[in-house]
């Protein structure tokens, strides 16, 4: 029986879609697995994963974003770095290099129309078969969810940002 990698989704309104996707290449590290992380949208601030992943042997990181889209002033620049990122993303699953390809926010790209649904979809089907990728965002496509092995919806039922509480070290970023 042959080694075929899995297709996971974590989605929904909660905290944590990028902690349980990130826990999940710790656990890949572990077992001296390679593992990719491309972030779309987030921007270059300094997040304690990100400070972690520049001394961990086998973790590559790459950042295609320039911030959370809030506003539509330099959308049309959002959607160029989006692509540029969807291009090094499949440039990195193609390779076969990595056993994990972790896809943060990548659902937000058909959600806000930077990407068609239909290229991610292309690009999980004609991934390499021993390769996993995990997607995570918000509002993941239903076609998406359908090719998936694995779903998680992460609800939210309370937040500290909606008491005032400011996001703190260690704990949101």
């Amino acid at each position: 029986m042959t080694d075929t990698g899995r297709v996971v989704i974590h989605t929904g309104n909660g905290k944590g879609k990028t902690t349980a996707a990130l826990g999940t290449a710790f656990r890949a590290l572990g077992h001296g697995q390679k593992v990719c992380v491309i972030q779309f949208l987030k921007g270059k601030g300094k997040y304690g994963e990100r400070e972690m992943a520049g001394k961990t042997a086998n973790l590559d990181w790459f950042i295609c974003g320039k911030g959370f889209v809030f506003n539509k002033e330099n959308i049309e620049e959002d959607r160029l770095v989006a692509l540029e990122g969807f291009a090094l993303a499949k440039e990195k699953v193609e390779s076969d290099f990595y056993d994990l390809v972790i896809l943060d926010e990548i659902t937000y790209l058909p959600h806000y129309n930077f990407l068609e649904v239909e290229k991610i979809i292309d690009l999980i089907r004609n991934k390499p078969k021993r390769l996993s990728i995990i997607l995570t965002g918000r509002n993941a496509d239903p076609r998406l969810i359908e090719i998936a092995d694995t779903v998680s919806v992460i609800e939210s039922v309370k937040h500290a940002y909606e008491q005032g509480i400011k996001a703190r070290k260690g704990i949101e970023f």
